[in-house]
């Protein structure tokens, strides 16, 4: 159920802005279908400096994982998922569910594959170096986000999942930074800001426990102790607006039980 409410808020809200097709219409125009075919042979051609010669590219996530994409699955992602390569990308979800429901990327698994690529992609175009320390830290964020709220619901596929995709999530965080640092205008101390956040998620520690009907006696103790610890966690690496920004909207948005 999770899951779906996802689907449905992010497309929701956001919107693909999709064409609907139109090239059953043309069958007995052939003039309109060379226009057509005219211009998605450009298109492709556009990407296709994106194609890789290589036999096999490899890379590694920042969590550790290596992956690998022989050279023609590859090129054809390149030819027919344009969204990835894009100069201004969209943010991970509207990205996914706008244009790859289907085909490769259709299982949950292809989703998680989806969100590595796109997260290895969009980091070439942030900077690798440059924007690691802040790279880094959001992933760590929202591993911690994604860890609490795990056990509060005694785990599930969905977050496995989500520890995937949350590089994804990690890396339009610094797009979104380096699209916005020299705009930045909230610059006022947010001590009380977080304090608040921080509270707010001790107080949701105590309120689960309350309702927390499979965990007993000392382990429900220690639960309390190791989940505070998670939130102690959160409440170093959120040092300024931004992270606590970030940390608020990827709590809201994929978090929400009832």
């Amino acid at each position: 159920m999770k899951q779906v409410a996802t689907v449905v808020l992010v497309t929701g809200l956001l919107g693909c802005n999709q064409q609907p097709k139109k090239e059953s219409k043309l069958t007995n125009h052939s003039d309109k279908m060379v226009q057509i075919d005219s211009a998605l042979t450009t298109k492709k051609a556009h990407y296709s400096k994106y194609h890789i010669s290589m036999d096999t590219l490899f890379f590694a996530t920042e969590t550790g994982q290596t992956v690998k994409y022989e050279k023609d699955d590859f090129n054809y992602i390149v030819d027919n998922h344009p969204e990835l390569f894009i100069e201004n990308p969209d943010e991970p979800d509207q990205s996914f569910y706008c244009n790859s429901g289907n085909g490769e990327f259709g299982s949950e698994a292809g989703q998680d594959n989806y969100y590595i690529l796109y997260a290895y992609l969009l980091k070439q175009k942030n900077g690798i170096d440059n924007n690691q320390k802040m790279r880094k830290k959001l992933i760590d964020i929202y591993a911690n986000i994604n860890t609490l709220f795990s056990r509060f619901q005694h785990g599930g596929t969905y977050f496995g999942h989500q520890y995937a995709r949350i590089e994804g999530y990690a890396e339009y965080s610094v797009y979104i930074y380096l699209q916005s640092k020299d705009h930045i205008e909230k610059t006022y101390n947010i001590t009380k800001q977080k304090e608040f956040y921080i509270k707010s998620l001790r107080q949701l520690i105590d309120d689960e426990s309350k309702i927390d009907h499979a965990t007993f006696g000392n382990d429900k103790i220690a639960l309390s102790k190791e989940l505070n610890k998670i939130v102690d966690n959160l409440n170093n690496l959120i040092t300024d607006n931004f992270y606590l920004r970030r940390a608020q909207e990827f709590q809201y948005r994929h978090y929400q039980y009832y």
